[in-house]
């Protein structure tokens, strides 16, 4: 039996799956502390066992396998769980388990590369846009990180000359985060995204900066696939935009797949990160 945890910012997802396709069975728990959360992880896995599990962490992370940390939550700003060490305490418990530990959205880039949109390539990178962005990027078939994993959605973009928001994020203010999650652009405009209409011009101001961040990508990692995952990709509208934008921007620098199969929606949605833990898993 295949094991999987998606630990969140606010809740964790705990699933178990024979094959790694099809949950068997998920519970979702709320992230408050460790001592309490963690509590509920260990009656859950020692309800169904299991002997491989994937470990997908909200982050930062420290996946460093030489580190004498790794395995822990590091800077979050969650306070109770800044230098948890996860993975430890799972190992802990359950030592004869084999494990496979990793951001919450490399498990999802994961997901959609074995089983999702991504499915028949090496090469991707899946965004998530909510209330933060991140990036999963495999390359040839394995996650890309190395003495830390990547924090792409703090990467620089030029801001859109509409824009005079100053950006949200505590630590660049006006980076990729600071000016496009969930929440810059509620702040900037006084409402939540959801309730703007498809043609508010905070689609336009949003789809450029997440063309930027897909020309930054093709640029540096070179994917096959861009996928696009979070609440703010609700937004269908969005995909067309993104592309049209990508092409003014990219200027044909360089070659890249059709269009409307490189930039494309999420498929596994709530699944992706769960399938990406037991894909980890199985491996493992």
């Amino acid at each position: 039996m295949l094991g999987a945890i998606e630990a969140g910012g606010t809740k964790f997802v705990l699933a178990v799956s024979e094959d790694g396709l099809t949950v068997e069975h998920r519970v979702s728990i709320k992230t408050t502390t460790p001592e309490e959360t963690m509590a509920q992880v260990f009656a859950y896995f020692d309800k169904y066992p299991v002997t491989a599990l994937g470990l997908a962490s909200f982050g930062p992370l420290n996946v460093n396998v030489r580190s004498e940390s790794y395995g822990s939550i590091t800077n979050t700003p969650k306070l109770p769980w800044r230098h948890y060490d996860i993975l430890g305490d799972m190992k802990a418990h359950y030592p004869e388990v084999k494990f496979a530990f990793t951001t919450d959205v490399n498990a999802a880039a994961y997901g959609e590369l074995k089983a999702g949109a991504a499915k028949g390539v090496q090469d991707v990178v899946y965004w998530t846009v909510g209330t933060g962005i991140g990036a999963g990027i495999v390359s040839n078939g394995k996650l890309l990180q190395g003495y830390s994993h990547p924090e792409a959605g703090h990467m620089l973009v030029r801001r859109d000359p509409r824009d005079e928001f100053a950006g949200f994020c505590p630590y660049h203010h006006d980076c990729l985060e600071g000016l496009a999650a969930g929440p810059a652009i509620e702040q900037r405009f006084g409402k939540p995204a959801i309730e703007l209409a498809p043609d508010h011009v905070a689609w336009e101001i949003e789809a450029n900066y997440l063309a930027q961040a897909c020309m930054n990508v093709t640029l540096t990692v070179a994917p096959e696939r861009i996928v696009f995952g979070g609440g703010v990709m609700h937004q269908p509208q969005l995909f067309p935009m993104i592309r049209e934008a990508f092409q003014e921007k990219i200027a044909d620098y360089v070659e890249y797949p059709a269009l409307d199969d490189y930039i494309v929606p999420i498929a596994l949605k709530d699944d992706a990160g769960v399938i990406g833990a037991f894909m980890l898993a199985k491996e493992a």
